[in-house]
């Protein structure tokens, strides 16, 4: 039970009442997006969607040099947790109709400003854990 209760800092003592009231997520779905992207091939992954943009399974195939039941089965855990999604081509064009993968909109925010911006800032990290 939350007891609403905060420590010196201001912040609450248990880390689930940072979430707005409101929040559509829990905080065991936010860490499972971030635990998602912990491992390197699902980094991968969803950087390449947020900066390259929409990607069919071949294409990111090709580009990652995964074999197919590889990039599937990291697609899928990027799925389950939110961070991409999977869409079909409603009118064929030149290629025909195919399924492709996107990020996000939450997937686009947690990379940008999660690890991105851990990223960015290592320079500062660095020099203040500098022995």
């Amino acid at each position: 039970m939350a007891t609403n209760s905060a420590n010196s800092d201001g912040l609450p003592e248990d880390p689930a009442e940072l979430l707005p009231p409101t929040s559509v997520l829990s905080l065991d779905e936010y860490l499972d997006m971030q635990a998602a992207i912990g491992d390197r091939t699902r980094f991968t992954l969803l950087y390449r969607l947020v900066h390259v943009g929409d990607q069919s399974p071949k294409e990111l195939e090709d580009a990652l040099d995964l074999r197919a039941n590889t990039l599937h089965y990291h697609l899928q855990k990027l799925v389950e947790v939110g961070l991409v999604e999977k869409r079909k081509q409603n009118r064929a064009d030149e290629r025909g109709l195919f399924s492709y993968y996107r990020a996000t909109s939450l997937g686009t925010d947690i990379l940008e400003h999660g690890v991105e911006e851990l990223i960015r800032r290592e320079r500062d990290y660095r020099d203040a854990y500098a022995t």
